[in-house]
């Protein structure tokens, strides 16, 4: 019967610090919203919603763009789309996010590009309208712009 103790125990005292060191394991930083929704302009693809969605870690940040309505006028290769997103600092400025990752998009199908990269600071209010995302597909560059604020609103950084 000893044994049974003193193994129920140590699982009951290995299960306690396992708890106790995720709860107190520093957490990752936060964006919040986590998504939103713009309405773009993208002359040569057309234009339309586009869902715009964020994550965080530290000075990290990615966003990835997809979109339904904006769409591919041909077949496209997987990581064959070279995008930069620019969106604008609600204390000035702008942040770039870069990337040449995207799914491999048949013709007529929706876009989609990133997760794209770029460098946030605490605090950072980012916002797609004002700012522009820049396609280069197959040699050919284009751009498409937000054509009001997106919504529920500016992405916001810790």
């Amino acid at each position: 019967m000893r044994p049974k103790r003193i193994g129920i125990g140590a699982a009951v005292a290995a299960g306690t610090l396992a708890m106790t060191g995720f709860v107190l394991a520093p957490s990752a930083a936060a964006v919040v919203p986590q998504s939103a929704t713009i309405n773009a302009n993208c002359s040569l693809l057309g234009g339309g919603e586009a869902t715009l969605t964020a994550t965080q870690d530290g000075t990290s940040a990615t966003i990835t763009v997809s979109s339904t309505d904006i769409t591919a006028p041909i077949a496209l290769g997987e990581d064959s789309i070279q995008a930069s997103l620019t969106m604008v600092k609600a204390s000035g400025g702008t942040t770039a996010f870069t990337g040449t990752e995207n799914p491999a998009i048949a013709a007529g199908e929706g876009v989609t590009v990133g997760p794209l990269t770029g460098t946030v600071a605490a605090g950072d209010s980012l916002e797609a309208n004002g700012g522009s995302l820049d396609l280069v597909v197959l040699g050919i560059s284009v751009t498409c712009t937000a054509q009001g604020p997106q919504s529920p609103g500016p992405f916001v950084f810790e």
